[in-house]
C-alpha cells in the first residue's frame, strides 16, 4: 500500500497551488486528477486568456467576493493577490495589467497560466498523477487515514494518508472534469453543503419583440437588475445579445448571482437598460431635435434612430415606441419624442432563466464554510481533511476575483496547518 502525506484530489488552479505549497513544506505529496491533464479549466478560463487576479487594494479586491466575505478574508490576507503577482513573475510567467486593474499573462494564452502552476508543482517534488479519482475518504477516530481511488488502470487502490485536501472544483465546465466529485466526498463526511447553483452565467430574456438582437454588442451602457420591482443592482459595460434570447457580456455576468437565485425563488427579475447613460433626458430630447433638424425632408424614422443606436436596434426601438421605422420622421410629435426618450433610458426585459452549469463561469454554493476552519482550511469535522477553491460555498465577480480565491486558498490549505 502506498502512503503519502497528503493526497491533494483535482488538480485546478487551487489543487496545483495546495499541492507545490505542500511539497514545498517537506510533506510527500500526490496530487491526482481524474481528466487527462491538470488545469482544464484553467486553460479555457477568460476566453482562453486567463484573467489570473486582479491588481486592486486587498480590501477593494474583498468587495467583490460574493458571500462569506469574513471567511474569505482570512486566507486572502494570507496569499494575497500580490503575492500572487509575484508568485507566477517568479516562475516565470510575464503578466500585463490591463483595464479594470485585470492581470492576464503577457501571452494572452491560458495555457502559460496552467503551465507555469503544473511546473511549480513538479518542481517542489509534487507527484501528479492523471485519469486517477477519488472514489472515498476514510476515517479513524475522527482522523483521515487513508484514500480510495480509481486509477488509470481502472482499478480501485487504497492509499495510506493522514490529510487529504479537496480542490475539486464546482460542477460549472463540467467537460473539464468539475463534476461535483468533491460535494460527495464532503457529504459523505458529514458536511454540510449549501444549495449549488450557476453564477457568472448568461441569462435568457423573452425575446418579443426583440427577435432582431441577436448578434448585437452593446458598450458603456449602464444596466439596473430589478427584483419584483426593486432596483438591486446597478452595473456598467459591455452586452452580448446572442440566439434564442440568450443575453451575456460583463455586466450580465455580474448580476447573474442575484438575478439566479430570484429566479430559484420565483421573484419577477427585470433588466433596465440605459442606452445614452451619458446623457440626461432633456440632452437626448436636445439630440433628438437636433439630428431631426439635419434629415432630409421625407426621411423616414429608421433614419432617425439610426443616428441613436446600432442597425440591430432599430426596428425593436420603434416597436418598442409604437412606431413603424417606414413612418416620416418630420411628423415624429413631442409626445413621440418623450415615448423615444423613455425608451431608450428604460429599454426593459423580463429575465425568463438563466443558462445551465455548461455555460456558467463559477459555481454558487458549496461546502458550508462553517464547517472549515478560515484560518487552516481544515474541516471542523474531520481532522487531516482540508478545501480549497470552488468546492467551498465562496464565490465572487468576474474580473480575476475567483481564480485569486482559489490561488489564497489552495496555499492555506497547502501549509497544512495545525
Amino acid at each position: 500500500m502506498r502512503t503519502y502525506d497528503v493526497v491533494v484530489v483535482g488538480a485546478g488552479a487551487a489543487g496545483l497551488m495546495a499541492a507545490g505549497t505542500a511539497a514545498s513544506q517537506g510533506f510527500r505529496t500526490l496530487l491526482i486528477e481524474k481528466m487527462e491533464k491538470p488545469a482544464r479549466k484553467v486553460r479555457i478560463t477568460g476566453k482562453g486568456r486567463c484573467n489570473l487576479t486582479n491588481a486592486k487594494p486587498l480590501d477593494q479586491l474583498l468587495e467583490k467576493v460574493r458571500v462569506n466575505r469574513p471567511f474569505a478574508w482570512d486566507f486572502l490576507r494570507f496569499f494575497s493577490n500580490i503575492r500572487t503577482i509575484e508568485f507566477f513573475k517568479k516562475n516565470g510567467l510575464p503578466l500585463i495589467t490591463e483595464r479594470g486593474d485585470r492581470v492576464f499573462p503577457a501571452s494572452g494564452n491560458a495555457g502559460d497560466v496552467a503551465n507555469a502552476l503544473e511546473k511549480y508543482a513538479r518542481k517542489q517534488d509534487a507527484e501528479v498523477e492523471c485519469h486517477t479519482s477519488a472514489v472515498r475518504l476514510e476515517t479513524e477516530n475522527g482522523q483521515i487515514a487513508s484514500i480510495t481511488v480509481r486509477n488509470k488502470k481502472q482499478r480501485l487502490e487504497t492509499i495510506r494518508t493522514d490529510h487529504v485536501i479537496i480542490a475539486t472544483g464546482g460542477v460549472s465546465y463540467p467537460a473539464t472534469g468539475s463534476t461535483g466529485d468533491g460535494y460527495t466526498l464532503a457529504h459523505a463526511l458529514g458536511h454540510r453543503i449549501v444549495e449549488v447553483r450557476p453564477s457568472l452565467v448568461p441569462l435568457e430574456i423573452e425575446t418579443a419583440p426583440d427577435e432582431e438582437l441577436a448578434g448585437l454588442f452593446l458598450k458603456n451602457v449602464a444596466l439596473s437588475l430589478k427584483i419584483d420591482g426593486k432596483t438591486e443592482a446597478k452595473e456598467f459595460g459591455e452586452i452580448d445579445f446572442f440566439d434564442h434570447g440568450i443575453i451575456g457580456g460583463a455586466v450580465i455576468l455580474r448580476i447573474s448571482r442575484d438575478a439566479v437565485d430570484a429566479l430559484i425563488d420565483e421573484k419577477t427579475v427585470m433588466i433596465e437598460l440605459d442606452l445614452k447613460s451619458a446623457l440626461s433626458p432633456e440632452q437626448l430630447l436636445a439630440r433628438i431635435d437636433r439630428e431631426l433638424s439635419q434629415l432630409e425632408e421625407g426621411a423616414p424614422l429608421r433614419d432617425l434612430l439610426r443616428k441613436l443606436v446600432p442597425m440591430k436596434l432599430v426596428l425593436p426601438l420603434a416597436k418598442r415606441a409604437g412606431m413603424k421605422p417606414t413612418d416620416p420622421a418630420q411628423q415624429l410629435t413631442q409626445e413621440g419624442k418623450a415615448t423615444l426618450v423613455d425608451r431608450l433610458k428604460h429599454y426593459r426585459f423580463t429575465v425568463t432563466d438563466y443558462r445551465p452549469f455548461e455555460e456558467a463561469i463559477v459555481t454558487a454554493g458549496g461546502v458550508d464554510v462553517t464547517q472549515v476552519d478560515s484560518a487552516t482550511m481544515q474541516s471542523t469535522l474531520i481532522k487531516g481533511l482540508y478545501f480549497a477553491g470552488e468546492v467551498l460555498d465562496v464565490d465572487a465577480n468576474t474580473g480575476g476575483y475567483n481564480l485569486q480565491l482559489a490561488f489564497s486558498s489552495g496555499r492555506l490549505a497547502g501549509m497544512l496547518k495545525k
